[in-house]
């Protein structure tokens, strides 16, 4: 099923957050039905450096090349802010989309940007974010490549400024509407009383930062289509393995950690290692029978 189809459905699109392909394997097998990766997560994993700008559109493409490799569920790809003007958008829609993305989430900050939920951002004009979402609609292949357009006007101009912004980009074409960091219930209602019914409503669940933290079911309660967990995985495994390495440097053997890990097997039947053998063993004319 499309990413566009599965949002004519009532029910609410749980999209974790990921940054590679074991990531992308491991939320596959646990059973959702599309991926978010984040830019954010890429940063902090490909980086270690915060969400600031730094990633380039070919680290990107290139990541979302190999995760589209691995797995088969569509997948919501961080476009940040086009990567500069709207022909730099267009750019970014045909390298995300021959890479395999199924919506390109786009915002209007000016470039380089930086975390939704960090201070002092900076806007483009209104009229300059209408242009680049109509490029990318221009530049897409398909009708169900998704454009997912991100206002953070609430945090630079408030929240009216940003729900005017959003229509404005609704006008434009987008197909999804992200009004990013309302920071009460209250902000949460205004958005889905404006609009609803009439456009998909991303809401990002970050936790520590701006918004509340609400379950999916209590986002779809309130009135959106899609809750994003994008950089939760990152968090997680942080602690995780900043327990591991002192475990590790303190004691000098993994022993003490062992029931915290997969061993060599267990993580080799994770991805899928004895299905790949066996699978080349068919194309070798050398291979046992």
């Amino acid at each position: 099923m499309t990413l566009k189809a599965r949002l004519s459905d009532p029910r609410i699109l749980l999209a974790p957050g990921i940054y590679d392909g074991l990531t992308a394997l491991l939320a596959q097998d646990a059973g959702f039905e599309a991926l978010y990766l984040s830019g954010a997560a890429v940063a902090y994993t490909k980086l270690g450096r915060p969400d600031i700008g730094l990633s380039s559109v070919s680290e990107m493409a290139d990541t979302m090349t190999l995760i589209a490799d691995r797995i088969d569920l569509p997948v919501i790809i961080d476009a940040d802010t086009g990567f500069g003007n709207a022909l730099n958008a267009q750019r970014t829609m045909r390298l995300y989309e021959r890479a395999g993305a199924s919506a390109l989430q786009v915002e209007d900050q000016t470039y380089p940007k930086r975390c939704g939920h960090l201070s002092n951002k900076s806007l483009i004009s209104k009229a300059e974010m209408s242009g680049k979402i109509a490029a990318m609609a221009d530049a897409r292949r398909s009708d169900d490549t998704l454009i997912i357009a991100r206002t953070d006007a609430i945090a630079v101009d408030g929240l009216e400024a940003a729900l005017d912004r959003a229509g404005a980009y609704l006008d434009a074409g987008a197909d999804v509407l992200f009004i990013e960091a309302p920071k009460s219930e209250a902000d949460m209602a205004a958005i889905t009383t404006r609009f609803a019914g009439r456009i998909p409503l991303l809401a990002n669940m970050v936790e520590g930062g701006k918004t509340p933290v609400s379950s999916a079911q209590e986002l779809e309660d309130k009135g959106f289509s899609i809750a994003i967990f994008p950089g939760g995985i990152v968090r997680a495994l942080a602690h995780a393995g900043r327990d591991y390495y002192q475990s590790l440097v303190e004691h000098g053997t993994t022993a003490p950690f062992r029931d915290r890990m997969f061993d060599f097997g267990g993580l080799n039947n994770v991805i899928g290692t004895p299905q790949m053998l066996e699978l080349g063993g068919r194309y070798d004319p050398n291979s046992a029978d």
